[in-house]
């Protein structure tokens, strides 16, 4: 029987648009952004943002000098939500209607301070309801230091939560993310980025008994 839920970010929770970042990344100054941008996976300065090896001031000065400039957080905060074209409300909706049943949700995101400091305010939405306010505990690459596929930010979960692998659903946009959560022994669901998952999640639910 399925007890708790961890939810991906990116491309679950919220779609993901890499096109609309490289714009934005490109529009404060770096000119290579889409060699550099992946939906799933960083490289560079951006992947030890994630893996929190640069903190948020450091990355800001690191993205400067490949911009030639100075940048400010806030213009470097908007380039990183361009990741982010919408947010499905009627997902947050589902979410607040499992935690009513008795599901405990967990968040395990490969993510950084600048995308979290908006997700985690009152602006993540229209209903002035931070993030963070629907889980039952996140975590965050960033602040693990370890991004997914690799093993050990799942294991970290894993122990921290205390949660039985048999009694969770993994749910993840990224194909790579999932082979390891089945490796874990987690019951998994693979949903595709900006589409609408509450359907395929009810049934997931019903079939795990």
């Amino acid at each position: 029987m399925i007890k708790n839920i961890v939810f991906d970010l990116g491309g679950v929770i919220v779609d993901l648009s890499r096109e609309n970042a490289v714009k934005e990344f490109v529009a404060i100054g770096l000119a290579d952004a889409d060699t550099r941008l992946d939906k799933y996976h960083q490289t560079g300065i951006f992947q030890d943002l994630e893996e929190g090896k640069l903190d948020e001031e450091a990355f800001r000065k690191e993205l400067g000098h490949l911009c030639g400039r100075t940048l400010e957080k806030a213009e470097v905060q908007k380039a990183w939500l361009g990741f982010i074209p919408g947010v499905d409300v009627r997902k947050l909706d589902c979410l607040e209607n499992l935690r009513k049943q008795g599901y405990r949700l967990y968040l395990l995101s490969n993510t950084n301070p600048y995308i979290m400091g908006w997700a985690c305010s009152a602006g993540f939405t229209g209903y002035h309801k931070p993030l963070d306010e629907y889980m039952d505990k996140m975590y965050l690459s960033y602040q693990i230091g370890y991004t997914k596929p690799d093993p050990r930010i799942f294991e970290f979960m894993l122990e921290d939560s205390g949660m039985n692998p048999e009694e969770t659903l993994f749910v993840d946009d990224g194909k790579a993310n999932i082979e390891r959560g089945k490796e874990l022994g987690l019951h998994v669901l693979l949903v595709e980025n900006a589409t609408d998952w509450r359907e395929a999640l009810i049934k997931a639910l019903k079939v795990v008994k």
